[in-house]
């Protein structure tokens, strides 16, 4: 969802110059919210949430490298989400124009200890920009957007009729290979549990629980839109976006265990996000029914890309499994996002850097999937 932001003065000083936020040594997790403007109107590729993901990670490295490593590299889920940026983006052609002096909202959350740490640390001396491609953005404030608790505090929460979450960039789950755009509440809590088991140190049984909730949780309500977005570094994702209103069956609240961690994880969705490629923006849940009006223009254009990546993999795919081709689903999505972005404009130098390959790979790739394009 995008909310319209209010106009404000430019602000020359650095976001360290404003009070900071503090929390305990015990916190575990929290939801930061980042203030930015610009100072000119300038364009963001429509790709830029994995310019996000990349400065994040380098501001972590800084600091801590092996935090940057591990966050990078890691197997396990990942301990922090990042957004988009919640503001009015108005495309031009095939990217998207920051407008001066527009206030832009980014919101980072922590879900370890040793995140949040990390970030109570970074809060101390923060940048005075957040740099994207060549338009900085002033960072003019950070402030707590959810608040600093712990995972022991959370299987605390009071229990309540229903739960409602909305989605409020869009969300997708893995399902046998492929992306499942809808919210049915065992892929919802399957994907709060991973979180929950992996960070908090008191995990609990995984298929009983999902099971519990497959036969007793009810959709009371919904409210739903479906979308194609280029997500993370390859590919494209088929999502949702929309409401949820969520609530328990007589039976299912005998198991007072459950029915807390049902809660818990309830709360837990408005750190962790929904689904995966939470690190690219994608998955951003809040709490409460909040249904955008319609589709931005900015969306309508990221769906156009989306699509095309989707049409160029599956052409890509079909190719490679007439002549043999190994890795077939590997080159074909890395191909079709190249073409795509490369299609959208976008310099191969700069898809380079956002694939983190080589550029000589990156414009052999170009070449390869433009003769296999020609070939069809």
């Amino acid at each position: 969802m995008t909310q319209t932001p209010r106009r404000t003065r430019k602000r020359t000083q650095s976001a360290s110059h404003n009070s900071t936020p503090t929390w305990s040594d015990d916190t575990e997790l929290v939801g930061l919210v980042f203030e930015l403007s610009s100072s000119t109107d300038g364009l963001l590729p429509l790709q830029y949430a994995v310019g996000l993901h990349a400065w994040f990670l380098d501001r972590v490295r800084q600091i801590d490298p092996d935090l940057s490593a591990y966050l990078h590299d890691g197997e396990s889920e990942k301990a922090f989400t990042i957004s988009g940026l919640n503001g009015v983006l108005i495309p031009q052609g095939r990217q998207l124009q920051v407008a001066a002096d527009r206030v832009y909202r980014w919101y980072v959350t922590g879900l370890s200890q040793r995140v949040v740490q990390w970030l109570a640390k970074w809060m101390q001396a923060l940048p005075a920009e957040v740099s994207l491609r060549d338009l900085p953005l002033t960072i003019i404030s950070c402030q707590v957007a959810q608040p600093p608790t712990t995972y022991a505090n959370l299987l605390s929460t009071e229990i309540e009729k229903t739960v409602t979450l909305s989605f409020v960039s869009p969300t997708s789950f893995r399902r046998k290979g492929h992306h499942f755009p809808l919210p049915m509440p065992i892929n919802l809590f399957h994907s709060y549990l991973r979180r929950w088991n992996d960070f908090s140190g008191m995990p609990f049984e995984q298929d009983a629980f999902l099971e519990w909730v497959d036969e007793g949780a009810i959709i009371h309500r919904h409210h739903l839109s479906s979308c194609k977005v280029q997500a993370g570094k390859k590919g494209s994702v088929t999502g949702f976006t929309g409401a949820i209103e969520l609530g328990l069956s007589s039976k299912a609240r005998e198991n007072s265990q459950f029915v807390q961690l049902f809660y818990a994880l309830g709360e837990l969705a408005i750190y962790c996000g929904t689904g995966h490629k939470t690190t690219f923006g994608l998955g951003q849940t809040w709490k409460g029914w909040i249904v955008d009006s319609g589709t931005s223009a900015a969306s309508s254009i990221e769906d156009v890309l989306a699509n095309r990546i989707a049409e160029l993999t599956e052409i890509f795919t079909a190719q490679r499994k007439r002549t043999g081709g190994n890795r077939t689903a590997e080159i074909a999505e890395t191909w079709a996002t190249i073409l795509g972005r490369r299609e959208f404009g976008e310099s191969l130098q700069d898809i380079a850097a956002d694939l983190d390959m080589p550029y000589e790979t990156v414009k052999t790739y170009v070449k390869l999937a433009r003769r296999t394009l020609k070939a069809e």
